[in-house]
């Protein structure tokens, strides 16, 4: 199958939602094209371990997981490239698709899978000390915190396992939320709470990141408006994450959060784009359930590619 610019598919993203789509595609014997803008796997190859994938009872890191997902994908015919979307546009029995670097591709159907982007927390500091102290990704940075103090900001599942994570190499980790109570599984947060290298900061926000050339401390204000100081070294921000739709808005039914609004088939106001994943309407933002996603949208993509053939 050669790059010709020409696909009967193309899928939006490389996270579990988009290669389980690619898969099913692929073998239905439709050209199939999964353009992904940074690492395949998404956000799940960040995952140092997950344990609820099923088939895999001693568990699997999320990068290998990912890994296994594109092997089975590329083997079965489809092409996997490097690339970020900014237009896409509907013509009816063709999508057009613009890529950053001004390529264009077109397609007959398009399943988005482009799942989310980091929520930031919006701080003086933040921007400055991006990649010197600030990260939003403990299993991709961890390694450079070994026996420094490091904290972790968020109250979900992502800031608990950062966390646990973090404790591997740092020698001492901050579990900073806004509030008293968590949203993260009980499992989590009795694993944390019983880990001596963790201690959590509750009811506090972080006003200002401050330092040199590096980060060396975070002011702090708890919910009594009193401030202080933290020392750290590095700081793991993960309160939420953004779907990645703004170049949808004025094609797709988007809701005040950002996802793409779909019907249970995962198709949405376009006859021929779907959505999966965690990027739409709904999703539990699980692994195990963005593959789902991916193979409904498939499945109900070849149906759309099968009545157009009659016409095309």
């Amino acid at each position: 199958m050669t790059d010709d610019k020409k696909y009967d598919a193309v899928i939006i993203g490389g996270g579990p939602a988009g290669l389980t789509a690619a898969i099913y595609t692929v073998r239905g014997e439709y050209s199939t094209l999964l353009l992904e803008r940074a690492f395949t796997g998404g956000l799940m190859a960040q995952a140092s371990w997950i344990e609820n994938f099923p088939g895999f009872e001693d568990g699997i890191s999320g990068f290998e997981l990912g890994e296994k997902m594109l092997a089975q994908a590329t083997k079965l015919g489809a092409i996997v490239k490097t690339g970020t979307v900014i237009a896409l546009e509907d013509y009816g029995l063709e999508k057009k698709l613009t890529l950053e670097n001004g390529e264009i591709i077109t397609a007959k159907a398009v399943i988005i899978a482009g799942g989310n982007e980091r929520r930031k927390l919006g701080v003086p500091g933040e921007e400055k000390y991006l990649g010197r102290g600030v990260s939003y990704c403990a299993t991709c940075d961890g390694a450079f915190y070994k026996d420094r103090v490091v904290a972790v900001v968020g109250g979900g599942n992502s800031a608990f396992s950062e966390a646990l994570h973090l404790t591997s190499t740092a020698k001492k980790v901050y579990l900073i939320h806004r509030r008293l109570v968590f949203k993260s599984q009980p499992s989590l947060q009795e694993r944390v709470k019983n880990n001596p290298k963790i201690e959590i900061i509750y009811e506090s926000q972080i006003k200002e990141m401050r330092g040199n050339i590096m980060l060396e401390e975070l002011l702090l204000e708890n919910n009594s408006g009193q401030q202080s100081v933290l020392k750290v070294d590095g700081v793991f921000i993960s309160v939420g994450l953004v779907p990645q739709t703004d170049y949808l808005k004025d094609l797709l039914h988007i809701n005040q959060n950002g996802a793409i609004v779909t019907d249970i088939n995962m198709q949405t106001n376009v006859p021929g784009i779907l959505a999966a994943g965690d990027i739409r309407e709904g999703a539990i933002q699980q692994a195990v359930s963005a593959a789902g996603d991916g193979a409904t949208a498939a499945f109900y993509a070849q149906k759309y590619l099968g009545s157009i053939c009659k016409i095309c």
